[in-house]
């Protein structure tokens, strides 16, 4: 039986197209069922798995007593996917990819430059969904990788050993997720960008990014053709825990005249907010959901409609990419949110950095520092029931890396009087408490939040400009979302001063960073 496809008042209806022969409605059905023995077939004595979800990116139906699902064929180019639920864990193929969906396209993606799904034949008989046993603890951690976006195997072999192998068999993590541009428009590098992230041995969901669809095409409805055959629905849901992920797609591609190149919005559109309507109404308001996107919220055209399909829960994250800088959105009704708290939405690190580019370091990696003075790297995300924090990490440093401390090595104590103390704090936002102080037995003091730009990118920019060398240059500068600054004491004597800053940010971590500076 087919659950109610609930649309709403903010949403356009969308128009059944269910295929009809002979005045039949043809149906799609299947088996969600234990895999016992791993093998991915349903073998004699493997039992159906009954209230287990089911969609094809608009309906959402739950399995019967016998595992059972059906539902209408909307289409001959649909997907269908198994919304994987707590303590159970799809199949994942060589490179960790979760294996949880079937893409029915009888005669395969049309032509593109980059290959799509090949075709699939005669809708089959029953379309199942093989699920073992795993048990997912209340706690756990998940790593989201932004704009890994290599260009080619080099960047591929930047990421394997930038951020990669150095912490294979050194994470707790459960899976990872990559937010978007998951390469750099050759749709050629999934391959061997993937092989490279599953040598962290983890289940690994993707994003769908702009520079990860087929260019070539008119319509959005084929620019993920090759992202398909690669990874499945553009969009899909699953839960960890007692967490539910939602993997949103808010890239929308035209390209109306093929002598022309396209172009995309960012939007999510009504036929992915009416199936995420339909999901919403299968999750507990006690459960946290978190939603993942490529662009930001506040660059998404329609997110009004998404914000009033959750603004009334009291436990909902968001996290996005796209940037190229890190920054954390708290919105409000200023940003049309009206929910009764501020939602909190993240822009999360990138693991290219700036798309790869600055000098490289004695490793032959460019040094790729970010526009907001951060270095590339990824987030902890660590749970706890519907509870989250976060955690920043920096590329190939130490865990105590949080925060750069800016000012001169040395000083004339007539300088102290115009000289202002810089501190960025990667992964800080308006609700981090940065303090100072100077001398081992100063007084802590509170930090200033500026918006101006991280004086130490200024300097690496300025220094990228007269070098005349084959790197690619880093990109403008803007205003740092996450700096501090205080003026420098005019009473400090000769000598070394000690400069120490702490900084606690919204989930009461507190790091410390020091650094000595020579007054002449």
């Amino acid at each position: 039986m087919i659950s109610a496809v609930v649309l709403s008042s903010v949403l356009t209806p969308v128009a059944w197209t269910g295929t009809v022969l002979g005045g039949q409605v043809r149906t799609a059905r299947g088996v969600v069922f234990e895999d016992k023995n791993r093998n991915g077939k349903r073998d004699s004595g493997e039992k159906g798995i009954p209230n287990i979800r089911v969609s094809d990116q608009l309906y959402v139906v739950k399995t019967n007593a016998n595992g059972e699902w059906s539902m209408p064929l909307r289409s001959e180019d649909i997907a269908f996917f198994v919304v994987k639920p707590r303590d159970w864990m799809t199949p994942v193929d060589e490179d960790m990819l979760p294996q949880f969906s079937y893409i029915h396209k009888p005669a395969g993606s049309p032509q593109t430059r980059f290959p799509g799904v090949a075709p699939t034949g005669p809708l089959p008989a029953s379309i199942d969904f093989p699920l073992h046993r795993s048990r997912e603890p209340k706690k756990f951690e998940a790593l989201f990788f932004g704009d890994t976006q290599p260009r080619n195997v080099t960047e591929v072999d930047y990421i394997r050993r930038d951020i990669i192998e150095p912490i294979v068999g050194k994470t707790n993590a459960r899976f990872g997720v990559t937010l978007g541009d998951v390469v750099f428009d050759d749709l050629n590098v999934f391959k061997p960008l993937n092989q490279a992230v599953a040598l962290l041995g983890m289940p690994w969901y993707n994003v769908l990014g702009n520079h990860d669809i087929n260019m070539d095409v008119e319509h959005d409805h084929h620019s993920d053709e090759t992202w398909e055959a690669v990874y499945g629905p553009n969009y899909y849901s699953f839960e960890h825990g007692p967490v539910h992920f939602i993997a949103l797609d808010n890239v929308h591609w035209n390209r109306p005249n093929p002598s022309e190149r396209g172009g995309y919005t960012a939007r999510f559109g009504v036929q992915q907010l009416t199936w995420l309507k339909n999901e919403l109404a299968h999750i507990p308001q006690d459960k946290l959901i978190v939603f993942c996107m490529h662009i930001p919220l506040i660059s998404t055209q329609d997110r009004a409609e998404l914000y009033r399909l959750i603004e009334n829960r009291p436990y909902t994250l968001s996290v996005a990419a796209h940037t190229h800088y890190q920054e954390h959105h708290f919105l409000g009704k200023e940003q049309g949110w009206n929910g009764k708290e501020k939602h909190h939405h993240v822009v999360n690190v990138t693991t290219s950095g700036s798309w790869w580019s600055g000098l490289p370091d004695e490793l032959g990696i460019p040094h790729t520092t970010m526009r907001d003075g951060a270095p590339n790297g990824y987030s902890i995300f660590s749970f706890d029931g519907n509870q989250y924090s976060i955690q920043f990490r920096a590329a190939r440093r130490p865990e105590s890396y949080q925060m750069l401390i800016q000012v001169p090595d040395q000083l004339a104590t007539m300088q102290l009087a115009t000289t202002q103390c810089y501190v960025n704090v990667f992964g800080g936002n308006e609700r981090s408490k940065v303090e100072i102080r100077f001398g081992k037995n100063g007084k802590w003091m509170p930090m200033t939040k500026t918006n101006e730009p991280d004086p130490s990118y200024v300097e690496m920019k300025k220094a990228d400009e007269t070098i005349i060398a084959p790197f690619r240059k880093l990109p403008g500068i803007i205003n740092s979302p996450h700096l501090w600054k205080v003026p420098l004491p005019t009473d400090a004597k000769p000598g070394l001063l000690m400069i120490e800053v702490r900084t606690t940010d919204m989930f009461g971590q507190t790091y410390l960073a020091t650094k000595g500076v020579r007054i002449l």
